[in-house]
């Protein structure tokens, strides 16, 4: 019998935490995904099925233990606890049925968290997002150092990271830098 240890993005056991002057960079992997895409004339019978609206170009919502951000047109991340919604892509689709395409991320992307009273001069140093004029609730899709990331304004001091997981140390690498470099 095989006894497998889930791990981290940055391979660990548990997630790494790394405080930094005022930041706190946090690997978060407590959440599972699922990318929702509506078919072609199913946008309102998708909204009626789904536990939450969705949210417009740029947005996220949040209703119950689900969150929701735009990730294109016609397109969306779901987000729920890992350990309440394990199977979360499998639930998705059984609420949506043939109005959807789900597809589970959760093992496909990775987390950082980061606040602290220098986060706009931490992600001013690394992306050109307008994160100043970000306000809660806002998502961007945009770079982060050189990578592919969304960019989720969770609260004034408090915004999330989300990568593609097998990006997760050189984006660990980068959030660590930048806070060096300013602490």
């Amino acid at each position: 019998m095989h006894r497998l240890k889930p791990l981290t993005p940055l391979g660990a056991v548990t997630p790494r935490v790394d405080t930094i002057g005022t930041l706190t960079i946090t690997e978060i992997v407590h959440q599972a995904l699922a990318s929702t895409a509506a078919r072609e004339g199913q946008m309102e019978a998708l909204q009626q099925k789904l536990p939450l609206p969705l949210p417009d170009v740029g947005k996220t919502t949040t209703q119950g233990a689900f969150s929701a951000f735009w990730t294109g047109p016609a397109q969306w991340m779901i987000v729920a606890n890992h350990d309440q919604h394990e199977a979360l892509a499998s639930e998705i689709k059984q609420m949506v049925g043939q109005t959807a395409s789900v597809v589970e991320q959760t093992d496909g992307w990775c987390r950082f968290d980061v606040s602290g009273a220098a986060l706009y001069d931490l992600f001013e140093r690394l992306s050109s997002a307008p994160v100043r004029r970000m306000t809660k609730g806002d998502v961007i899709r945009g770079t982060v150092e050189h990578l592919g990331a969304f960019l989720w304004r969770l609260d004034q001091d408090h915004m999330a990271v989300i990568a593609p997981r097998s990006s997760a140390a050189s984006l660990h690498h980068a959030l660590i830098a930048a806070a060096r470099s300013i602490a």
